[in-house]
């Protein structure tokens, strides 16, 4: 299993604009057919440089989907996010590979 991780910081001047934005991104990429899932999660520490930071964790059916994903539809994906928030957001992309996955069971 492969996990497509992008990690944006983004200006507290848009963050209210991008976070809605993000809302709304999220389900396109999903509809490339490419991914099972995706979580948006916040990152919990205060950046040196301010803004909020976030991670959204796409969770791609396998390596070749994810290929596909970067040749078909990563460009026209990443365009509008770019082109609205340009100067106001850093992001960058890591790929994970699961090894293993643990649950707890909880017993009461």
């Amino acid at each position: 299993m492969i996990i497509y991780n992008v990690t944006v910081n983004i200006d507290d001047s848009v963050h209210s604009e991008w976070l809605a934005w993000i809302k709304e991104h999220i389900p396109l990429v999903l509809a490339t057919g490419k991914f099972k899932d995706a979580k948006l999660t916040k990152v919990l520490v205060e950046e040196e440089m301010g803004g909020t930071t976030y991670s959204i964790q796409y969770r791609a059916h396998s390596r070749k989907a994810l290929d596909d994903y970067y040749n078909d539809d990563a460009e026209r994906l990443r365009k509008e996010g770019l082109q609205r928030f340009a100067d106001k957001m850093l992001a960058f992309r890591t790929e994970l590979e699961v090894l293993d996955e643990y649950t707890a069971e909880f017993k009461q």
